[in-house]
């Protein structure tokens, strides 16, 4: 078992993971057996061969009017403001050659609801603050552990993409995105993304410049997702978006936001992208913000 036994916790009082979790098809309270390890060795095939991993029907299929529900009532906390962003979440008129992917500029019609507007007793967060579910998600993703993001309004949060809306390509900060859809929308919505188009080494600004451009079909996948499943992710190193909703119910995903490192926080520029404030915190991280790559943001 690759994930430190420092994270496990009492099984027999995880009952996040007990009453909230599918436990028949995902033993997430029986750390070292068999079964455990069967659905961890499936995650980790689909994240090396396609850098994301869905586990259908995660959640207990009676808690899904909940997911709902909890959602619905911290939607209206989520930041709305159109704005003119690119890929990287830089600013727009950031000194770039001519050529670089960066210029290259979308609408952001997406809206979050920050951490710190979401309950501590919400399904999502009661999830995301498990050390059992902690331990499964590092494993998945082959690492000995993972840190919550120290970022306290990036950490957890609830994208609302309300209908005739989208979630433009960009990259995440965070290495590992774990994500769950709480409420579906009518149409559109589809969640499309390029595994591993970059890598902590190499920006490949030709394939991005190309996708951005609608000229990289072949690069891009297309994702179908249903409330209550999860979703792994590296989305540090795939460019991914949220195509245009349509009819009239938004849809909502919980973004449970991990990182091999401690300390991580987002950039200036970026909170105020997306959550229209920043914190002391992020002002005292700027210039020496943790990160695990020199890749822009």
């Amino acid at each position: 078992m690759s994930a430190s036994d420092a994270q496990i916790v009492d099984a027999g009082i995880d009952t996040v993971i007990e009453t909230v979790v599918d436990t028949n098809r995902y033993p997430l309270s029986d750390p070292r057996s068999a079964a455990w390890q069967d659905v961890v060795s499936r995650a980790r095939a689909d994240l090396r061969e396609h850098g994301c991993s869905v586990l259908p029907d995660f959640i207990r299929p009676a808690l899904r009017a909940a997911l709902r529900t909890e959602g619905a009532q911290v939607a209206p906390f989520a930041h709305y403001d159109v704005e003119i962003v690119n890929a990287y979440n830089i600013a727009v008129d950031t000194p770039l050659p001519e050529d670089h992917p960066g210029r290259t500029t979308m609408e952001r019609g997406n809206a979050f609801v920050p951490r710190d507007r979401i309950p501590a007793d919400f399904l999502i967060h009661r999830l995301y603050t498990s050390g059992l579910f902690q331990r499964f998600v590092a494993d998945c993703f082959e690492l000995p552990r993972l840190h919550e993001l120290a970022d306290p309004l990036a950490g957890l949060v609830l994208n609302v993409v309300s209908p005739g809306m989208s979630h433009p390509w960009h990259f995440d900060t965070n290495e590992y995105t774990v994500s769950m859809l709480t409420q579906e929308s009518e149409s559109g919505g589809v969640f499309e993304y390029c595994p591993n188009i970059r890598s902590a080494k190499a920006e490949n600004f030709a394939d991005v410049r190309a996708v951005l451009a609608g000229q990289g079909e072949r690069l891009v996948r297309s994702l179908a997702l249903h409330p209550g499943d999860l979703q792994l992710f590296k989305g540090r190193y795939s460019l991914h978006r949220v195509s245009t909703v349509g009819g009239e119910t938004a849809r909502h995903s919980a973004i449970f936001a991990y990182s091999e490192r401690p300390g991580v926080m987002g950039s200036v520029e970026r909170t105020r992208q997306l959550f229209g404030r920043v914190l002391p915190e992020h002002l005292a991280a700027a210039g020496h913000a943790v990160r695990g790559d020199q890749l822009l943001d």
